[in-house]
């Protein structure tokens, strides 16, 4: 099922969400941010993204952009294809690997140009089998629709990796596929709904309200965040990649993805707010990134869609 060398993949995802941003980006453009103990910076090693990012492991195992984009539909962009390539012909679990990442159209030529997706030309997520670990990070454009970001995985298994871009003059593509990791793997944690939608991350006590948890309704979500230890409200926001916040949504098979953007980009708490909807009924992980006081903080939560 799974191949160590080169994956080549369909499009198997497009959306109709457009950016505001249509400029090209310098292609050497990048986003060093880490999330963990200090927010270590790149180069973290065996649990952190080699050449920056944001990532989260659970303990245990924009004004203009209204809505989201997903992996329900398919529209004319799926043409396009990609090759995710591990430079040592296949990842391990706990080495630094270079992951290279190829656009191609359906005739194999290389998609050379790319717009401007909030601040970043690629938006790499990576999420383990069971959901516990999520890292979003920004590879870097080498030219010819070829993209290189240093990573690494905490253990082996099976991992999602999500390209998320929009070619010139078309809209929000993302492609798809499972890898699978070198080395021992780490017990699979079930992926259950959460009791409580208040998560402590950081210093920060972020509160999560859905104004709906049915299957295709416009569904509203509003993260409130306060400081833990005061309860006062958090009202200084920095953005994050050029937004208030960003959301990621997965179903609990990694088949239905969801990147949703705020309602108003320049918000800065203690309420962000992002539209959306879900597909279809069943269990759903959301990640909410924000950033405070120069940390970029990634907080989950698990939601039944009836």
């Amino acid at each position: 099922m799974y191949k160590k060398t080169t994956i080549l993949i369909s499009a198997v995802l497009a959306f109709g969400l457009l950016t505001a941003c249509g400029k090209k980006a310098p292609a050497d453009e990048t986003h060093a941010t880490g999330h963990g103990a200090g927010h270590n910076q790149a180069g973290a090693g065996a649990s952190g993204a080699g050449q920056g990012g944001n990532m989260y492991m659970e303990s245990k195992g924009h004004g203009d952009h209204q809505g989201g984009h997903g992996s329900s539909a398919q529209t004319a962009a799926s043409h396009l294809k990609a090759s995710f390539t591990f430079a040592s012909g296949s990842a391990k679990a706990g080495e630094p690997q270079e992951l290279t990442i190829q656009i191609t159209d359906k005739d194999g030529k290389p998609v050379n140009d790319f717009q401007v997706n909030h601040e970043k030309l690629l938006h790499l997520i990576i999420v383990s089998h069971d959901l516990s670990f999520f890292n979003h990070i920004h590879p870097e454009y080498k030219g010819s629709g070829k993209f290189t970001v240093n990573t690494s995985f905490p253990a082996g298994g099976d991992y999602k990796l999500f390209a998320d871009f929009i070619p010139a003059g078309g809209s929000g593509t993302t492609l798809s596929e499972w890898v699978k990791v070198e080395g021992k793997e780490g017990a699979r944690a079930a992926i259950q709904a959460d009791t409580k939608l208040v998560k402590e991350v950081s210093g920060k006590e972020i509160e999560l309200a859905l104004s709906s948890t049915k299957a295709k309704e416009d569904v509203t979500l509003t993260f409130n965040l306060r400081d833990a230890k005061t309860k006062k409200e958090i009202d200084n926001l920095e953005p994050y990649l050029g937004a208030v916040g960003h959301v990621v949504i997965l179903s609990a098979d990694a088949e239905q993805y969801i990147h949703v953007h705020p309602l108003d980009e320049k918000a800065t708490g203690p309420a962000a707010q992002f539209a959306t909807s879900f597909p279809a009924s069943g269990t759903y992980k959301i990640w909410g990134q924000f950033q405070h006081n120069g940390e970029v903080i990634t907080v989950p939560f698990v939601i039944d869609v009836k």
